[in-house]
């Protein structure tokens, strides 16, 4: 019996999606030509893999027993490809990656080009989004997350630490004051990013402190709370790599330094699960965790130093 291998990877991603169509375009196929891949690859195997109407397509009883077999022929495929590759050449296909827009400008956008003269052969779609999407529902190979990660059975690599702080405008602290508590805060005008309206600190002492916060404006985008804390606009809670530049210069000084932000936060690249790791998504993590990391020393490195000299 002789599979087409495409034909297996158009069955995964249609019991994923359970839609033909749908999978048919992520592989450039119309919906009939997909529907007769699919018609081919019963037909080798001799067995119905779906159940079809007009509002849905669903494994049929074989169709969840050959999904599992399909997944470990691929994943040999691969595997086999793994062994084997040793050049450049060998980095090759199409990449999907999903990442927030604020930390996608600024520490992945400005790599593309060399990454690309690495890996010729490679190509990339990249979704600069804010939205915490699902990655193996929509077929993406990587997705770069902060924070702490909801339990799942994704597969998830750290890239780097995510320190945070709290940090204000000169002028605002000026003209407000400035919080000598957690407790103070309730009194500020505070930029909540997201749904994060909760700010979680921990004194020298041990003891957490959980403060409500509200402020005029919340925002979905890392750079919305930075533009708006230079701006006056109040007290935010922002990533070390967001606002480093901007504490060296002066332009926004931390709040209430004494206390950490809690929980700590990591930077992870998450992907789908599977035994094996694509060659391309290896080639691409392993360069851009590098990348990532430098990015990071460059722009808050420097004052992480002037701090510990301010201690010692």
């Amino acid at each position: 019996m002789d599979l087409d291998l495409k034909n297996l990877a158009l069955f995964l991603r249609v019991a994923t999606l359970g839609a033909i169509g749908r999978a048919g375009e992520e592989f450039d196929l119309s919906a009939s030509n997909a529907s007769q891949r699919i018609q081919a690859l019963e037909a080798d195997l001799g067995v119905k893999l779906f159940h079809r109407t007009t509002r849905a397509v669903t494994l049929t009883q074989d169709g969840q027993l050959f999904i599992g077999h399909a997944r470990r022929i691929l994943d040999d495929v691969e595997e086999a490809q793994n062994v084997f590759s040793g050049s450049a050449r060998t980095v090759q296909g199409t990449l999907r990656v999903t990442v927030s827009a604020t930390f996608g400008r600024s520490h992945i956008l400005p790599f593309l080009p060399e990454l690309l003269r690495l890996y010729p052969n490679l190509k990339l779609e990249l979704d600069l989004s804010d939205t915490n999407i699902d990655i193996v529902e929509q077929g993406y190979d990587i997705a770069f997350r902060m924070g702490e990660l909801e339990p799942s059975s994704l597969l998830a690599r750290k890239v780097d630490d995510n320190p945070m702080l709290l940090v204000a405008s000169p002028e605002y602290l000026e003209r407000v004051g400035e919080p000598k508590t957690p407790e103070d805060l309730v009194n500020h005008s505070c930029l909540p990013f997201g749904r994060m309206h909760t700010w979680q600190l921990i004194g020298e002492d041990g003891k957490q402190h959980d403060v409500a916060v509200s402020g005029p404006i919340v925002t979905n985008l890392g750079d919305a709370i930075g533009d708006l804390v230079l701006a006056g606009m109040g007290i935010g809670l922002a990533s070390m790599w967001l606002v480093g530049p901007d504490l060296l210069s002066g332009k926004v000084v931390p709040v209430l330094a004494n206390y950490k932000v809690w929980p700590e936060t990591k930077i992870w690249a998450v992907r789908p699960p599977g035994r094996l790791t694509p060659v391309r998504v290896k080639a691409f993590l392993d360069f851009m965790e590098e990348r990532i990391r430098e990015t990071n020393q460059a722009r808050y490195g420097e004052y992480l130093r002037q701090q510990d000299q301010k201690l010692s």
